[in-house]
């Protein structure tokens, strides 16, 4: 590749991609629309590589991006990390140039060779020292998690090689690309929307590398004002950062819940398929519509929450940059006009009083559901979020269920089989509010964990724990409700271990810290209260 011949070839490869006819005009891309096309070969320009990232410019440039090449082989840098901390290691000039580039792109095209599966050592050493903690990703306190803080950004690799593209594929996994993509751009939040390969090389024509040049200025060419949503698999990238902002992990509760209600509203009888669909369509899309809100209402405590897990801090794609709030907006929006249609469907499929009553439970609890955050009611900056959640997820729900399969409201065997589930879920609410604590205090929001602190919130968990399972037991004993039979010997057996649990953690202090398997342990706890009386029910 560096003899003279492979030299104008590459030239004149590279002038075989015609320059766009001055008399054009190309598309105007918005002024956040800045590209850096970063080009990791040692040799440089003068390199089948440098052939290909100049393609890339000059065909994005014709599609309105305004374009920054740097040559990473004309940087002068110490490649090595030499102190215990590369954040305390200063940056040289061109790596200050280096990552104000990176923080003003909103594309990224990695243009290197293939060599030992992997990029040039060189390459590798600006991103050493580039992408640094605290620049490019958090660490939580304590080590527990990470988050990329470079989000909103896409990338793109490029690579030359001599290995058979099957072989690279299949047989090594992609090894190189697979570590950029995954485990340091997508470490710090960019996503690799797209890899293209070249090759083989050592054994290609002038012809090949020709075509090659014009793929890559057509790779620019094409480039869409917003790269990860006009890619290839745009439409699922698009869509993941919808999925975290839903937080199914606290969907299955309210579902159990709400079949509950609908089997103690239909005793002996068959559920009718479309009400049920149609109630729960009702509930799940009251549901997205409160996630979406809190994301937006909490988003300077989730910035600031250095304990975020999978229970807590929010979904962080506003924080990430997966989704920003217009669209959360926008989101909410359409999740209240799809719970509004399903619940006129529910209405149609029910007698008039059946209906009125569906009407009157749905505004209950989307006013409540949504005020949890939302002003003026804002019930988790009153300290009465986690009562709020506790009855909307556990009582509410059930009894939703059983008024939209014919129950009557005055009934009181829905509000007896829902008490007791939902004093169970207001432990695993206090729970999730411990790693959310000193991030909630410092933006404002008053939770009852922030009131009354962590140590007296874990102990509150711990009666929670055990008045919910004592509750079953007499419900199922004194007053004979059958659906709970059974509930509080299996939810007491998972408390024997729950309570000490909490207990110990409640010695630890009042600082705020993740706590992921004591909340998904009380969350399983939960569980007893709804898959019981279920099994009960459906036998029956």
């Amino acid at each position: 590749m560096t003899d003279p011949v492979m030299s104008a070839v590459i030239e004149s490869a590279a002038s075989a991609v015609a320059e766009p006819r001055s008399g054009s005009r190309a598309a105007t891309a918005p002024a956040s629309h800045e590209l850096l096309v970063l080009l990791g070969h040692p040799r440089g320009a003068g390199s089948l590589c440098g052939a290909l990232a100049d393609a890339y410019v000059r065909g994005a440039r014709a599609a309105g991006w305004r374009v920054r090449l740097i040559d990473v082989s004309r940087l002068d840098f110490d490649a090595d990390v030499r102190l215990p901390s590369p954040r305390a290691q200063a940056l040289e000039p061109d790596l200050e140039q280096v990552r104000d580039a990176l923080a003003a792109a909103r594309h990224i095209v990695f243009v290197y060779p293939n060599w030992w599966g992997t990029m040039p050592a060189r390459l590798k050493g600006l991103l050493d020292r580039v992408l640094v903690p605290g620049w490019a990703f958090r660490e939580s306190t304590g080590g527990t998690g990470f988050e990329g803080l470079l989000g909103g950004r896409s990338a793109e690799i490029l690579t030359t090689m001599d290995t058979p593209d099957l072989v690279y594929r299949w047989l090594y996994r992609a090894p190189g690309q697979r570590a950029m993509a995954q485990a340091t751009l997508g470490f710090c939040g960019i996503e690799v929307i797209r890899s293209t390969r070249f090759g083989m090389v050592k054994s290609s024509t002038p012809a090949e590398r020709g075509r090659w040049v014009e793929q890559a200025h057509s790779l620019g060419a094409h480039l869409g004002t917003d790269p990860s949503r006009d890619g290839p698999g745009g439409l699922m990238r698009r869509m993941l950062p919808w999925v975290r902002a839903l937080r199914l992990q606290f969907y299955p509760m309210s579902f159990i819940a709400y079949w509950v209600g609908a089997l103690l509203a239909t005793p002996g009888g068959g559920i009718d398929p479309w009400r049920f669909l149609f109630g729960y369509l009702v509930l799940f899309f009251v549901e997205a519509a409160t996630v979406f809100i809190n994301d937006i209402e909490d988003q300077e405590s989730d910035r600031r929450n250095r304990w975020w897990g999978p229970f807590s801090g929010g979904s962080r794609v506003l924080v990430g940059g997966g989704l920003d709030a217009r669209q959360l907006a926008r989101g909410t929006g359409l999740a209240l006009g799809c719970a509004f249609v399903a619940c006129l469907a529910l209405i149609a499929t029910v007698p008039v009083p059946t209906g009125l009553a569906i009407l009157a439970a749905v505004l209950v609890l989307g006013v409540l559901a949504i005020g949890y955050t939302l002003p003026p009611l804002a019930l988790s900056h009153r300290g009465l979020g986690e009562l709020d959640v506790a009855l909307t997820n556990g009582l509410g729900v059930l009894v939703f269920g059983f008024i939209a399969h014919g129950g009557s409201l005055g009934s009181p065997l829905p509000w007896l089989v829902g008490l007791p589930m939902c004093l169970a879920i207001l432990p695993a609410i206090l729970l999730a509010g411990v790693p959310d604590h000193d991030a909630d205090a410092a933006s404002g929001k008053r939770t009852l964990v922030v009131a009354i602190g962590i140590r007296r919130s874990l102990l509150l968990a711990s009666v929670g724990v055990v008045t919910a399972v004592l509750l079953a037991a007499v419900l199922h004993q004194a007053l004979g409700v059958a659906a709970l039979a059974g509930v509080a010997a299996f939810a007491g057996l998972h408390a024997i271990g729950l309570v000490p649990a909490l207990l110990r953690e409640a010695e630890r202090g009042p600082s705020a810290r993740r706590i992921d398997g004591l909340i998904a342990a009380s969350l399983a706890f939960v569980l007893w209260f709804g898959i019981v009386p279920l099994a009960n029910l459906w036998r029956t």
